[in-house]
């Protein structure tokens, strides 16, 4: 190390820092709903084409929701696991949603919505009391052949 190359890296890091924007000085443009989710399902389909299935799945479970503000995306994910991994790796897109929709306070919320469940039907009475409700006529059906469970 020389008093030089000292002496390089604080210029250049001073050059750096002047060619950096303030965040006063990033594009705040309005946008609508329909132009986020037109965004927002082009870069999960370019998520999916280049093999990145996880993420772009994710962006697919539920549509998003422009909130009142006019910044701030919400998204409701299914469990915990897949809002923290959503987490990790939404840099990118909110990257692109920035550049895209020139407003640079663009903010994605994740909620988790563990309410909707599927119930899956295992024994057989579980299987004839789904299918009962899905069509009622099944038990008059079985009670007319006599037919067990």
């Amino acid at each position: 190390m020389s008093l030089n190359s000292i002496r390089q890296k604080r210029a250049l890091a001073e050059s750096q820092k002047a060619m950096q924007r303030h965040h006063d000085e990033l594009p705040t443009e309005a946008f609508n709903e329909t132009d986020m989710r037109l965004l927002w399902n082009k870069f999960a389909q370019r998520l999916s084409d280049t093999g990145q299935k996880i993420m772009s799945t994710y962006m697919q479970i539920n549509d998003p929701e422009l909130q009142e503000d006019g910044f701030t995306i919400k998204l409701e994910l299914p469990n915990e696991g897949s809002k923290v991994d959503f987490d990790n790796n939404k840099i990118e897109l909110l990257g692109y949603l920035r550049g895209k929709l020139h407003n640079h306070d663009i903010v994605i919320e994740t909620h988790v919505n563990e309410t909707v469940e599927k119930k899956y039907a295992f024994t057989p009475e579980d299987r004839y009391e789904r299918l009962k409700n899905i069509n009622p006529a099944l038990d008059l059906l079985r009670k007319t052949f006599d037919l067990d469970i």
